[in-house]
């Protein structure tokens, strides 16, 4: 009986040790999880859109910054494993009204073009993330007329500077330069490819849908342009967006004084959770929609890179 009480006694002190850590998990935990940050939902909220729609596994990108009329300009870059020189893909973002200060990386667009070798450049231009200049929404508002098409143009030739840059400081194929844009980004691609020599084929969505039948100054800039293409150019649109009629000009035009042009126009498309009124279509070049034209948009890279 004396053994017994004393290990009685032990028992029963474990026991309390036991209860006790199991009814405050946090004193037995590991150092590793203690080590670890909390994530916080507020910083979520308010994080740049890149944090909020990538993960660990998406491409990493490099932040530069560039000049033109005196303004400093951001840009991203992705680039595949390796040394390079490396292709690459000059992406044109559309516009953002209301968020134009928010940094956007545009991953889903790496998504699709590091896996298949390229390279990718998305310049903020003027007045968008931590680019100088006035935001386009305060320029220019409403107005669609000459002072819009100036203003696009002064984003198109900021374009033209991320790439003069990227020529002399990334490791970059200078002979293999592609431009793509959508919406108002592909306005500015049509603008920038109408106006230099360096690119070796064009992939142009939506460009300008949403204010061709707003704007006969911006029908009239974007013809005279694409007249001037003389690279390759694929025209894409979706049959629910504002107009297709954009794209058979644009790509007519291009045709008809430079290189080989393809149009696509797509299904009707509705993926999107925030569709634009009359014109969900225009959504389908965003990232909601990538997964039904990346294909063609990559065999036509293919066929002329």
């Amino acid at each position: 009986m004396r053994l017994r009480t004393p290990l009685i006694i032990l028992l029963l002190g474990i026991m309390a040790v036991v209860s006790a850590s199991q009814s405050n998990p946090a004193a037995t935990a590991p150092t590793t999880g203690s080590a670890q940050a909390p994530v916080s939902t507020a910083s979520q909220a308010t994080a740049p859109s890149a944090a909020q729609t990538s993960t660990a596994a998406d491409p990493q990108y490099s932040t530069f910054f560039y000049t033109n009329d005196t303004l400093k300009l951001e840009g991203y870059f992705y680039k595949p494993a390796g040394a390079g020189p490396f292709p690459v893909v000059v992406y044109s973002h559309g516009s953002r009204a209301g968020s134009e200060r928010r940094e956007l990386p545009m991953v889903y667009i790496a998504r699709v073009m590091i896996p298949a070798g390229y390279a990718v450049i998305v310049p903020e231009r003027r007045g968008y993330g931590k680019s100088e200049g006035q935001p386009f929404s305060e320029e220019i508002g409403e107005d669609r007329g000459p002072r819009f098409v100036t203003r696009l143009r002064a984003e198109a030739n900021d374009v033209l500077a991320a790439v003069e840059y990227a020529k002399a400081n990334l490791p970059i194929d200078k002979k293999r330069i592609v431009l793509m844009g959508f919406s108002f980004g592909g306005i500015v691609t049509t603008v920038a490819a109408g106006s230099s020599s360096d690119f070796v084929a064009v992939v142009n969505q939506a460009p300008g849908a949403l204010n061709w039948k707003r704007s006969p100054a911006l029908v009239d800039e974007l013809l005279a342009a694409a007249k001037k293409i003389k690279a390759p150019m694929i025209c894409m649109a979706a049959k629910n967006d504002a107009t297709t009629e954009n794209v058979a000009k644009i790509c007519g035009e291009a045709k008809k004084h430079g290189d080989s042009v393809e149009v696509m126009i797509y299904p009707p498309f509705s993926g999107a959770p925030d569709p634009i009124p009359n014109a969900p279509g225009h959504a389908l070049f965003g990232r909601y929609g990538v997964d039904l034209w990346k294909k063609d948009a990559l065999a036509f890279l293919a066929k002329h890179m």
